[in-house]
């Protein structure tokens, strides 16, 4: 089996014609799910069914389900959380973040879904852009790290894996990249001691996805995503050497052409690209400059595959009615 370095969405409930013969012919690594293609538990197993059998494997499939204000996925048939930054406060917030993790992955596994685009590493700051601030695990590294550990082990515990962001470090970001380049000032020094330093203990996460950032002490022109020295600090100084995608590759905050900034991202070290809107042209305008994946990338992948956890059959109702009087003291 020949993959394609790629994550690729679909553009509505079901697929069409176009689309599965597109997936069958290039073979996407995985598939990413929104709002746009959700519609109930049947449907979305249905489709998750489709997605695999055009690819003819059983591939992953991710969905951004932070809980809080990024959730896919909603009432009146998936349970819906507070923002994460709010729960941090909590009391009993390490056990309340494992609870998020496990039942967030009780709805995605059950429906087909066996990786979720979290748990988030990025640190909270009073300058935090609005997009990002409610959504981090705390304003302090050692609240960050032991929250999102928590929530990866609930996740894992119910069969779905994490998918850690936004390495090396979002928290900094004034601007949202999703319509601008943020650029970050702070010292190297600085940031090997704070942001950098979450991901460097969370490098054991299987997956991770990059910021679209600018750190103009290490690479003051390139964001992350395609900067060799910023994929140097990642793989060498924080240690991950997992499975490394980009963000959404369609994000204002990278410039050129659709094509040119995928290639830019596996040029510098990135595994797989990511693109999320579903448009067909644009994705096969990415899979036309798919180069094979690297040595380096079918290990990852293949390390992937191997840890993909198994759920744990547990009283996901006990679990639930646990996590509601833990959010009532």
């Amino acid at each position: 089996m020949t993959l394609s370095p790629l994550i690729l969405g679909c553009e509505g409930i079901s697929l069409t014609a176009s689309e599965r013969a597109f997936f069958s012919d290039s073979q996407p690594f995985g598939f990413i799910l929104f709002a746009r293609n959700l519609e109930h538990p049947a449907q979305v197993q249905a489709i998750c069914a489709d997605l695999r059998a055009a690819v003819g494997w059983h591939a992953p499939i991710m969905i951004d389900q932070e809980g809080g204000r990024v959730s896919r996925m909603g009432a009146p048939y998936w349970y819906e959380f507070i923002p994460a930054l709010e729960h941090a406060a909590q009391a009993n917030s390490e056990r309340l973040f494992w609870l998020r993790g496990r039942l967030i992955a009780e709805n995605l596994y059950s429906s087909g879904i066996d990786a979720n685009c979290a748990p988030l590493g990025d640190i909270a700051g009073p300058d935090t852009h609005e997009v990002l601030q409610n959504r981090c695990y705390g304003s302090d590294k050692e609240s960050v790290i032991i929250h999102a550990r928590a929530l990866e082990a609930g996740m894992r515990h119910g069969g779905v894996a994490g998918v850690l962001k936004h390495i090396p470090g979002h928290g900094r970001a004034t601007l949202d990249s999703h319509l601008a380049l943020p650029l970050v000032a702070a010292h190297h020094a600085d940031l090997r001691t704070t942001d950098f330093d979450v991901f460097r203990r969370l490098n054991d996460i299987g997956m991770g996805m990059t910021a679209h950032l600018v750190f103009q002490d290490i690479d003051p022109i390139a964001p992350a995503t395609h900067s060799k020295p910023m994929i140097d600090v990642i793989r060498n100084e924080i240690g991950f050497d997992g499975l490394l995608m980009t963000d959404d590759i369609s994000m204002n905050a990278l410039q050129g052409h659709l094509a040119e900034r995928a290639q830019k991202a596996w040029a510098v070290g990135c595994d797989l690209v990511l693109h999320c809107n579903g448009n067909l042209q644009d994705m096969c305008s990415l899979a036309s400059v798919a180069p094979q994946p690297t040595a380096q990338t079918l290990r990852r992948i293949a390390q992937v595959i191997a840890n993909q956890p198994k759920p744990v059959p547990v009283d996901i109702q006990q679990l639930k009615e646990e996590f509601d009087a833990l959010m009532n003291e």
